[in-house]
């Protein structure tokens, strides 16, 4: 390995990598797993040194989760139940190791199309900030990633944070994934779905999936189906045809794309049923 950099201040990772190319890590449980040499190349810059990375704080208009924030400090937060799908995301990102050293700014810039943490985010309409010795800048997530491992980060550019607006860190949500198996897998196909109710009646409707196109996307032709239904009766809003139409998959090691096509519906009908506090979803 090259020279490892741990930086305990953002203005010295900055300057850091304005200086020099350097490999970021946070977490790596991504990075060591993609590196097909012995040991990582080049100089290696972690951020999960920085305190003001490891936070979760409610401020200023909205919730603003640090990049290095881990997977296993999502869980243990005190978050308004609009989080709920993040956080049954992050519990099944890895066991419990991988979910102790992963960070959710990790997830999101390593761009991999199955990222778990990245419908959620997507549901509540998520903000990442980007720094650099040059200032600061917000993009929208879903303009964030570009494609499988592409995002719109500059080479001297840190993720410092994630941000939700306080009016979308509203209402119910769940998140459910397809796997071979319940943990430790990568998603074949990821739902989140997020519902704000007025009354009995869907007020609005937040529905993203993932592990289902070159980059995980809102259906929303579905959120505008079930505005203004009744809550008792959102999955029988959900039609095939406007959730096959949102979605591109391929087919790889995991799953056939026919095989994605057919289960992102009912998915996305279980996923509705939990988040309106019904019980069980369907078998």
């Amino acid at each position: 390995m090259g020279i490892y950099h741990r930086p305990d201040k953002l203005k010295d990772a900055l300057h850091l990598l304005a200086s020099a190319p350097v490999t970021l890590a946070s977490g790596c449980t991504d990075l060591f797993a993609a590196t097909e040499a012995a040991a990582l190349e080049g100089q290696i810059l972690d951020l999960t040194n920085i305190a003001p990375l490891k936070t979760i704080e409610n401020c200023h208009g909205h919730w603003r989760f640090g990049a290095a924030v881990s997977w296993s400090s999502i869980v243990g937060a005190a978050l308004p139940p609009a989080f709920d799908m993040l956080k049954a995301a992050a519990r099944q990102v890895g066991g419990v190791q991988v979910q102790n050293a992963g960070t959710l700014g990790g997830n999101i810039c390593n761009a991999s199309p199955a990222a778990d943490g990245v419908p959620p985010l997507l549901a509540l309409d998520a903000r990442v900030e980007l720094q650099s010795v040059s200032g600061m800048r917000y993009v929208p997530l879903s303009a964030f990633i570009t494609g499988p491992r592409q995002t719109t980060r500059r080479r001297d550019e840190i993720m410092t944070a994630i941000l939700v607006d306080e009016g979308k860190a509203q209402g119910s949500s769940a998140f459910l994934k397809l796997g071979t198996r319940k943990h430790l897998v990568i998603s074949i196909a990821s739902v989140a779905v997020r519902l704000r109710l007025n009354g009995d009646r869907v007020a609005e409707a937040a529905l993203a999936v993932g592990a289902c196109s070159p980059v995980a996307c809102r259906l929303g032709a579905v959120e505008a189906a079930l505005s203004g239904v009744r809550v008792d009766t959102v999955e029988q809003h959900v039609m095939e045809a406007d959730v096959r139409a949102a979605l591109a998959p391929i087919s790889d090691i995991r799953a056939t794309s026919a095989y994605r096509l057919d289960g992102v519906p009912s998915l996305v009908r279980n996923a509705l049923i939990l988040a309106s506090g019904r019980g069980k979803a369907l078998e």
